[in-house]
């Protein structure tokens, strides 16, 4: 494998790339517009993972980089996976002097508990206290203005 490259700040982004993953291959932003992957970029931390300045993994943390974070968009691409890039992009983003400092730093996983358990990431401590608003059908493509599905 080439030599991997982390890159921060979305003007480094591929943004057609991420919006392509997050829209299509995502469990959790199927059917997102570009408009709203690109907002979201614009107001959190990015960071990329690039080899030969092709991106293959990404990252987010949504932030005031002082007391909360939440980690979102966390990929890898399929080829590229079991090779360590989730891993290196995971050090990275801890070793910001920024996130050691968040009294909060969360996400939501179905799939990467063990890797993030490796990062200091544990089950919610006291999850009663919790509460969302959940709204699992906002990403859907909007045609005429009225949203399908």
């Amino acid at each position: 494998m080439s030599q991997l490259e982390i890159k921060t700040g979305i003007a480094r982004m591929d943004l057609a790339a991420i919006h392509q993953f997050l829209q299509n291959d995502s469990y959790w932003a199927k059917g997102i517009d570009f408009e709203i992957v690109k907002a979201s970029l614009e107001n959190s931390f990015c960071i990329g993972a690039f080899l030969d300045d092709k991106q293959i993994g990404f990252a987010r943390v949504i932030t005031d980089y002082h007391t909360f974070g939440w980690l979102a968009d966390v990929f890898v691409l399929p080829a590229y996976r079991g090779k360590g890039v989730s891993k290196s992009m995971m050090r990275f983003l801890t070793d910001q002097p920024w996130v050691g400092k968040l009294r909060r730093f969360m996400l939501s996983t179905l799939d990467a508990h063990e890797l993030y358990r490796g990062y200091g990431f544990k089950s919610l401590g006291n999850a009663a206290s919790m509460m969302e608003v959940h709204r699992p059908d906002v990403y859907l493509k909007r045609i005429h203005g009225v949203t399908q599905g």
